[in-house]
């Protein structure tokens, strides 16, 4: 019996030892699958969140700025906004990486703690400029919550248009609320790679599909035609290239930050390959047409290319969660679930404005006339002079200036011309075209629209001439 037992022990002994070395390999596995998904720190995690927070949902309204604009003006502003939003962006790395290198050498630890720009204003320069872009910032990134919800609400309407805007707004609410769960930056691998990936699809589908169905008939190009539509379209567009906001998050989220400023530069000239070719293929197909049509989706017939085309949500709103956090005493909490609940009244008023407000491509004008004009260009060039304006400041910089822009003196006369252009382009007459469009729209449509911009009903089929062109007739055919 006893040599039996014998062998049956050893068995079970090596199974057991088989199956815990198996598991192991799981675990391992299992690790390794996390930190692939889920923990991104690198400066390819960096460039795909640059690049897609950067355009977004603003690619389908590009277009509409074009018949604003007109093509020449249209190509134009956005290589001249797209240089000064990577100069500002620049700007606002060289301020945080000044920042974080003084709070270091005085032993702060931020292990547990996400940068953001009101901080560093704060630490650079004092609570009033805190408060002041504290104010702005949070304005800004609640409002673009808010025009990415509209926009994902826009978005699956033309491809299921059996609800009304309004109702996916409701629906899209409710699902855009799981972001509650994304705990940083550092853990938008996945989203940011399928968001910038979505993006591009979206850009060239536009472009292509424009080609390939030509102009339609009788196509007028005749922007621009009116002061408030030119500056209008011209403030879109800024906004376009302020995505700035979301900019010390995601270098916080960087394994070594100092290389942001590339990073981004980078971001913008792969944008500028989305956005000129979309924007130009489309206007030059429907021209006038798209005064009307503020998402460029509403424009090309329904088919399986066009309904793959998405924009994700999530950038602008998880900033605007850590606020909430820290104002309340939870930003350092280590509970993944306590800090998902609390930040859910943060999506409420994100979802209430975009039922107020669906005016898709106007608010994108006013948002960037009004808020982006100060939190992505003024407030980082007047911070980047005031933080440096003394020589120990300049000589004790963690980072000098570039040589081919003129070190200091070219810096300071740059962020000069940014403050004084913005400020009297994209706020003055920005700012004034913008909200007489806004309005506009207003007095239209009204407040809490069903359904912004969608084609009138059909009427009764009695209603319905036999010789009259049919209600699902479009400009492209089908």
């Amino acid at each position: 019996m006893a040599s039996d037992d014998k062998p049956a022990e050893t068995v079970m002994v090596g199974n057991y030892v088989e199956m815990e070395a198996e598991e192991g390999k799981f675990k391992d596995i299992k690790t390794r699958l996390s930190s692939f998904l889920w923990h991104g720190g690198s400066a390819y995690d960096a460039w795909f969140s640059c690049a897609s927070n950067q355009v977004a949902q603003v690619l389908l309204t590009l277009p509409y700025s074009f018949s604003q604009l007109g093509m020449v003006s249209g190509i134009l502003f956005q290589l001249f906004y797209g240089l000064l939003g990577s100069w500002t962006a620049y700007l606002i790395s060289i301020l945080y990486v000044e920042y974080r290198t003084r709070k270091e050498r005085e032993k702060v630890n931020f292990r547990d703690h996400v940068i953001q720009w009101f901080e560093v204003l704060d630490g650079l320069l004092g609570k009033h400029w805190r408060n002041v872009g504290l104010a702005f910032n949070c304005t800004f990134l609640l409002f673009g919550s808010v025009i990415q919800l509209i926009a994902c609400a826009s978005n699956i309407y033309y491809i299921n248009d059996h609800l009304d805007k309004r109702t996916w707004t409701y629906i899209f609410g409710a699902c855009c609320a799981t972001t509650v769960f994304i705990p940083s930056f550092h853990n938008y691998r996945i989203w940011s790679f399928v968001g910038l990936v979505m993006t591009t699809y979206t850009a060239w589908y536009l472009t292509i599909a424009s080609l390939l169905h030509g102009q339609v008939e009788g196509v007028k190009h005749s922007g621009p035609a009116k002061l408030v539509l030119y500056f209008t379209g011209a403030t879109n567009i800024l906004y376009t290239f302020g995505g700035h906001a979301v900019t010390v998050e995601i270098m916080h989220a960087m394994w070594k930050p100092q290389k942001f400023k590339a990073i981004y530069l980078l971001a913008t000239l792969y944008v500028l390959t989305l956005t000129l070719p979309s924007a130009i293929s489309v206007y030059w197909a429907f021209g006038d047409m798209l005064l009307n049509h503020s998402n460029a989706f509403a424009l090309f017939p329904q088919s399986p290319f066009r309904d793959m085309a998405f924009i994700t949500f999530g950038f602008a709103c998880t900033p605007l969660y850590f606020v909430w956090e820290k104002a309340i005493g939870m930003h350092e909490c280590k509970s993944l679930c306590k800090r998902a609940l609390v930040r859910l009244p943060v999506v409420i008023p994100i979802w209430f404005l975009a039922i107020i407000f669906p005016f898709f491509g106007p608010i994108n004008s006013t948002v960037g006339s009004l808020l982006v004009s100060f939190t992505v260009y003024i407030i980082p060039a007047l911070a980047h002079i005031f933080t440096f304006k003394s020589a120990s400041a300049r000589q004790n910089a963690v980072e000098q200036p570039p040589k081919f822009v003129g070190r200091w003196v070219g810096s300071f006369i740059i962020n000069i011309f940014i403050v004084v252009w913005v400020l009297i382009v994209g706020f003055g007459f920005g700012g004034w075209a913008s909200m007489v469009n806004f309005i506009h729209q207003i007095d239209t449509f009204g407040l809490f629209t069903k359904c912004y911009q969608c084609p009138p009903p059909m009427p009764p089929p009695q209603m319905v001439n036999a010789t009259a062109p049919s209600p699902h007739h479009h400009p492209l055919g089908h």
